[in-house]
């Protein structure tokens, strides 16, 4: 290979580096589950992870149970206790595969008779006042989850046995609205029961800045539930996979177009695509004509031996006049003839 071709090769070496450092680490699909996380028992729900219209290949997989799927969407046309649980997922590029997803807590609901909920001192209060909302079973759960419609996530409430108060300090009218809560038990924090009777709060009255008792802000359900995890984790791992999915479709689906950095990302990375498979190919012609050349090369340096070698055809004999050649006699045998 000639120098000017070793150097382009490295060149495209190099500029593949590039390419590759340029373009970082993948960003990490979102991953949610329509219409709600909150899914009752025999209703349909579909888990859906979402990445840039570059990915390849996906895969959703259930935590705890060994089950994953390659695709980017799985339909599960009536909900069952035990596909009730933790879900992630990831897609790949290339060799690349991007970090995981945030974790998705899917709940099946209605798995035990609902509580109830109830305002003291009333449903209808003053702005500035103070009202407790009271989550209230008859069976001894002690966990407890209260949902404001509008929402998506829930309230948190202390471990507490039969009940929990969720008091809110300085009624506000942006807590007017509908309330719903849910009770279950730490070790089975994706069983919830079905959802209380739904309450009315009606705030009436000049509205000041809200606060609520402990003044902590609401925690998502993997922080509401993680204690609860830890006191019996391997009988919910029993429960969750004691029977296959029976009711899971699996579907391919193309994630929308991406926008913002995502977006940028996906078009720097096509542009460096085509800049590669351009210097490749320039490369390759490249090879190709000095391959040619040299076979041209020796067919070239054969003929020239060849004609160097080639015998000259012969040179035409000439015969000697006869005059000189009697000229060429001694003088005695001319003598002789003379008397």
């Amino acid at each position: 290979m000639s120098p000017a071709l070793a150097a382009l090769f490295c060149l495209g070496l190099c500029l593949g580096q590039v390419i590759c450092a340029q373009e970082g680490p993948l960003s990490k699909p979102s991953l949610q589950a329509l219409p709600s996380s909150l899914v009752p028992l025999g209703m349909p729900v579909t888990i859906r992870c979402q990445g840039p219209p570059g990915a390849e290949l996906y895969r959703l997989e259930k935590l705890k149970s060994g089950r994953y799927f390659d695709q980017a969407e799985i339909i599960i046309s009536a909900m069952e206790r035990d596909q009730a649980g933790r879900y992630r997922c990831s897609y790949q590029i290339g060799m690349h595969w991007s970090p995981p997803s945030s974790q998705l807590e899917l709940v099946a609901t209605g798995t035990s008779p609902k509580p109830s909920l109830s305002a003291q001192p009333s449903t209808a209060v003053s702005a500035g006042m103070t009202v407790t909302l009271r989550c209230q079973s008859q069976y001894g759960y002690d966990q407890f989850a209260l949902y404001k419609e509008g929402d998506t996530r829930p309230f948190k409430s202390p471990e507490r046995w039969y009940r929990a108060d969720f008091p809110i300090v300085t009624v506000t009218a942006t807590h007017s609205g509908i309330y719903r809560c849910y009770s279950f038990s730490s070790a089975y924090p994706y069983l919830w029961s079905a959802p209380s009777d739904p309450l009315e709060l009606v705030v009436t009255g000049t509205s000041v800045t809200p606060s609520w008792l402990p003044t902590e802000p609401p925690s998502t359900i993997t922080e509401f539930t993680e204690a609860s995890r830890k006191l019996k984790h391997s009988v919910v791992n029993e429960a969750t996979t004691t029977q296959a999915s029976r009711n899971i479709t699996v579907l391919p689906k193309e994630s929308d177009p991406p926008t913002g950095l995502a977006l940028q990302r996906y078009t720097k990375g096509n542009l460096a695509r085509i800049c590669l498979g351009a210097v490749l190919l320039i490369l390759l012609v490249g090879l190709l004509a000095e391959d040619w050349h040299s076979r041209r090369k020796p067919l070239m340096m054969m003929h020239r031996i060849r004609a160097a070698h080639r015998p000259l055809p012969p040179l035409p004999q000439t015969q000697k006049p006869q005059g000189r050649q009697e000229r060429g006699r001694p003088d005695g045998h001319n003598r002789g003839f003379h008397h």
